[in-house]
C-alpha cells in the first residue's frame, strides 16, 4: 500500500512480505527508497494497508497474516507523561469496561479448562474414536542465492509441535533469527 504514515505530506510505500516483515519505505530523492521502519511479525503477511482506524489523530498500519490475524501498527504514543503526583484516572464507564472484559476472559478461560478435561477424558475412554484434522498448510521451498541455501517455511494455523525432515542424502541445517526451534539429528536405517 502507499500511505503518508510518518506524517511528511508525501505518501511512504508499506510493504508485507511473506516472511512476516513489514517495512515502510519513504522516498526522499530521486534516488532507490530508503527503510525508515520495519516490523517482524512470526507469519506471513497476506495484506497491508495504511490508514486512520482505531484512534482519530493517530494513523496506522494494518496487517493481515496467513492465519487470519488482524495486527496494527500505531503512531499514538504508547507512554503518556504526567506531571508529577498526578494519577491516572479512568471513567466509570471505561473502569466498567475493564471490569466486564476480566469477568469475560476468567469465563473464557474456565470454558477452555472444562472442554480440555472433556477431551481428556474422552480420548482415554475404550470407545474413543480418533481422527486426524483437517487443516491447509503454507509451505514454501525457496533458493536463497546469497548463500546458496533453500528456506523451508511451514504455517499452519494451529501450533506446531515437530517437523520431520527426512532425506537420502546428507543435510546441513541453518539457524535463522525468526528460529526458535531444537533441532535434533537421528541417522536413518536404509532399510
Amino acid at each position: 500500500d502507499s500511505f503518508d504514515i510518518l506524517g511528511d505530506g508525501v505518501k511512504e510505500l508499506l510493504v508485507g512480505r511473506d516472511d512476516g516483515m513489514i517495512e515502510i519505505y519513504s522516498f526522499e530523492s530521486a534516488d532507490d527508497p530508503v527503510l525508515r521502519h520495519d516490523y517482524a511479525l512470526s507469519e506471513s503477511i497476506a495484506s497491508i494497508q495504511g490508514g486512520c482506524v482505531g484512534k482519530d489523530g493517530y494513523d496506522e498500519i494494518l496487517a493481515a497474516t496467513y492465519s487470519g490475524w488482524l495486527t496494527g501498527l500505531t503512531t499514538e504514543p504508547v507512554h503518556r507523561e504526567g506531571g508529577s503526583g498526578e494519577e491516572l484516572k479512568l471513567s466509570q464507564e471505561m473502569q466498567s469496561k475493564i471490569s466486564s472484559l476480566r469477568n469475560e476472559l476468567e469465563h473464557l478461560q474456565m470454558k477452555v479448562l472444562q472442554e480440555r478435561e472433556k477431551y481428556q477424558q474422552s480420548s482415554q475412554s475404550s470407545t474413543a474414536v480418533s481422527s486426524v484434522p483437517a487443516f491447509s498448510v503454507n509451505d514454501k521451498f525457496t533458493l536463497n542465492k546469497d548463500d546458496a541455501s533453500y528456506s523451508l517455511i511451514l504455517e499452519v494455523q494451529t501450533a506446531i509441535d515437530n517437523v520431520l525432515v527426512q532425506s537420502d542424502v546428507p543435510l546441513d541445517l541453518l539457524d535463522v533469527d525468526k528460529n526458535s526451534a531444537v533441532v535434533s539429528f537421528s541417522s536413518c536405517d536404509s532399510e
